[in-house]
């Protein structure tokens, strides 16, 4: 019979032995360590753990394991979660009208590059319905019409919220979603959405960046991978990467190879997002690569 395996992930304020007592709580309680990381954040003071493990034990179950641990850690007021290391975490995917970024995932996924489960996409627009149909991945349109009110736009998100608890939703993945969340919506998504966008905010902002991007000159360009909160694009940063340009590139090149490396960048957060790899920290993120 297959052992289970655990995916331990812990914060506290940074003292000594937190290392010692957690690999001796696991090793009294039949585990074996497959692989383990730390961190100690000398501005915070707050120490970051992710550990990778097997229950060898057969006496020892879930519950028990989840109960003492939870005893061990009161004292020291950690901040864990314990997740079953081969469960796939639930991914909703929403996007507008672009769909470099969905069309990434959904491949990933397929290909199995991406553990995770894929209960829904959701979209303001129907261009992508029979993407989604090719994929045997239910689609749901939810319109929302240009300079809508208040009302309207908080009926639609109440929709987003709907799915979301019906699915059971780990994870909301903006995949190019081009619309402003109200600040429920992100605080009901806070921790397990992440959004991508083009790192030239907040220098170029508005329509065609890349474009605006071109006529500047710039010599590189990026994407940034970051958890959605009320404060537009300013959520803790999870990834990011750049590729070189130059003067001989039009502005559509520049768009090719952004779009590249936006869908590079999210399958990255995302990836590290579902293998419990991300701890936050304050406004900045901890990842566990």
């Amino acid at each position: 019979m297959t052992q289970p395996e655990y995916i331990l992930t812990l914060s506290c304020l940074d003292q000594r032995g937190i290392v010692h007592r957690v690999s001796g709580f696991l090793a009294e309680h039949g585990c074996n360590i497959i692989d383990s990381a730390q961190f100690g954040d000398a501005e915070s003071n707050l120490f970051f753990m992710r550990v990778h493990f097997a229950l060898e034990d057969g006496a020892v179950s879930d519950a028990g394991l989840r109960g003492g641990f939870a005893a061990m850690c009161a004292p020291m007021q950690m901040t864990w979660q314990l997740h079953d290391a081969r469960a796939k975490p639930r991914v909703m995917l929403m996007v507008s009208k672009i769909g470099h970024c969905l069309n990434d995932l959904l491949f990933r996924y397929k290909s199995g590059l991406l553990p995770v489960e894929i209960p829904a996409i959701v979209s303001n627009h129907m261009d992508f319905y029979q993407l989604a149909a090719s994929y045997n991945i239910p689609f749901h349109h939810l319109p929302l019409a240009t300079g809508a009110d208040e009302a309207a736009k908080l009926a639609q998100e109440a929709k987003v919220l709907e799915l979301m608890a019906n699915h059971r939703v780990d994870l909301v993945v903006l995949a190019r979603y081009m619309q402003i969340l109200s600040p429920g919506l992100c605080e009901a998504m806070a921790g397990k959405a992440i959004n991508i966008h083009h790192s030239f905010l907040p220098s170029f902002k508005g329509a065609k960046p890349y474009a605006q991007a071109h006529r500047r000159g710039v010599k590189l360009i990026g994407a940034t991978a970051h958890f959605v909160t009320g404060d537009l694009d300013e959520g803790p940063i999870i990834e990011q990467d750049v590729e070189r340009v130059d003067h001989a590139m039009t502005a559509e090149t520049l768009t090719a190879i952004g779009r590249d490396v936006e869908c590079v960048v999210l399958a990255r957060a995302v990836k590290w997002f579902v293998e419990h790899r991300i701890l936050q920290n304050g406004d900045k993120t901890v990842v566990f690569k």
